[in-house]
C-alpha cells in the first residue's frame, strides 16, 4: 500500500486594498514612481524577477520589493532613482485617458467648494477618465457614497479601470451608471434609487439642461459645483440657475497655478504656469418654497442686450 504525502496548502495573501494599498513595504502589484536626477518620472508596477529598462541602464524590481518607500535604487549604469508610491496628482497626470481630465488644481478646489466630508452622498455627472471620481471618493470615505453618471460607455470603461487601479480594487462607496443624466436619474428616482444627495458635481457640455433634475435630488442647503470650460457655458449656466429660482446667488471663479524656481538666491516664478483650465460655479439649494431676496447689484450697461437670449424657464418654452 502506497502512502500518499499531503503537501502543505499554499495560500496567497489577499491583495491590499484601501488604506493598506497606500502604506507599508513595497509589494508585488504596487505602482512605484521612479524619479531620476533630472526629475523625469517613470511609473512601474512591481513584479518579482522583472526589470525596468531605460537608456540609463536597468533597474531590478527585486531591488524594490520588500523595501520601504523613499529609498534610492541605482541602475546598472550607476544612475540613482528615487522610489515612491505616486500621489493622487501623479497618478491622475499619468493615467490612461478617455476624455480630458479634471486637473489636480481644479479637483482640489472642487472638493473644497463642495465642502465634502466623510459619509457625504455625492452625485457626479460627467465622469470622463475618472480623475475627479478618485478625489471625490477620497473625500467621502468608505462610508460615503459617490453615484457617478457617464453617457459614454467607452469613457465609463476607462474611468472604472483608473479608479480600480488607484484604490487597488473596486471602491465600496462608488457606483457608476452609463446613460444621460436626466432620463437615467429620473428612472432611478422612480425605482427609489438615488433620491437624495448632499452634494452634486457636474462636468459636462450642457449642465444647464440638468438643473431641474439636480434641484429635485439635492437636499436643502446642499452644494452644487459645476465645471465648465468656456465663458459662454459659464454665462448660460449661471443665468439658468438664477431663472430656476431654487438656488442661492451663483459664485464663479477659476484657478491659475504658478510654480516657482528655487535655486540658491535664484528664486523666481517658473517660466511656465498652469493657466486657465475651467471655470467653477458654486451655489446652494434653497428650501422648497423659499424666494431669494432680489439682488441689489445693478447690471452693467448692455449686459442684457437685444441679442441676449435668456434661458427658457423649466418646463416651458422661450417664447
Amino acid at each position: 500500500m502506497v502512502e500518499r504525502l499531503s503537501l502543505p496548502t499554499v495560500t496567497t495573501p489577499p491583495a491590499p486594498h484601501g488604506a493598506d494599498h497606500r502604506r507599508g513595504l513595497l509589494r508585488e502589484g504596487d505602482r512605484v514612481q521612479l524619479t531620476d536626477p533630472k526629475k523625469r518620472m517613470h511609473t512601474i508596477t512591481l513584479a518579482p524577477g522583472r526589470q525596468f529598462h531605460t537608456a540609463k541602464g536597468i533597474v531590478e524590481h527585486d531591488a524594490l520589493l520588500g523595501r520601504p518607500e523613499g529609498i534610492v535604487v541605482t541602475s546598472t549604469q550607476g544612475v540613482p532613482y528615487l522610489a515612491l508610491r505616486p500621489l493622487l496628482q501623479d497618478f491622475v497626470l499619468s493615467m490612461p485617458r478617455g476624455a480630458t481630465i479634471v486637473y489636480p488644481k481644479d479637483a482640489a478646489l472642487i472638493v473644497g467648494l463642495a465642502d465634502l466630508y466623510p459619509g457625504a452622498r455625492v452625485l457626479e455627472a460627467g465622469v470622463g477618465s475618472g480623475a475627479l471620481s478618485c478625489s471625490l471618493l477620497r473625500a467621502v470615505g468608505d462610508q460615503g457614497r459617490v453615484s457617478s453618471y457617464e453617457r459614454r460607455q467607452d469613457f465609463a470603461d476607462v474611468a472604472a479601470g483608473n479608479v480600480e487601479t488607484f484604490f487597488g480594487g473596486s471602491h465600496p462607496a462608488w457606483s457608476l451608471t452609463v446613460g444621460d443624466l436626466t432620463p437615467t436619474l429620473r428612472a432611478r428616482i422612480a425605482e427609489g434609487i438615488d433620491t437624495e444627495f448632499d452634494r452634486v458635481v457636474l462636468d459636462m457640455l450642457a449642465p444647464w439642461d440638468c438643473v431641474p433634475v439636480v434641484a429635485d435630488v439635492l437636499a436643502p442647503g446642499g452644494v452644487l459645483v459645476v465645471y465648465v470650460a468656456t465663458t459662454t457655458q459659464l454665462s448660460r449656466t449661471v443665468e439658468t440657475l438664477r431663472s430656476d429660482g431654487r438656488w442661492t446667488e451663483p459664485h464663479a471663479q477659476e484657478t491659475l497655478l504658478r510654480t516657482w524656481h528655487l535655486e540658491g538666491l535664484a528664486v523666481r516664478p517658473d517660466h511656465r504656469m498652469n493657466g486657465h483650465t475651467g471655470f467653477l460655479v458654486s451655489t446652494r439649494r434653497l428650501a422648497e418654497g423659499t424666494v431669494l431676496p432680489a439682488r441689489r447689484t445693478r447690471p452693467a450697461k448692455g449686459a442684457y442686450g437685444e441679442d441676449y437670449e435668456l434661458p427658457a424657464p423649466p418646463g416651458g418654452d422661450s417664447s
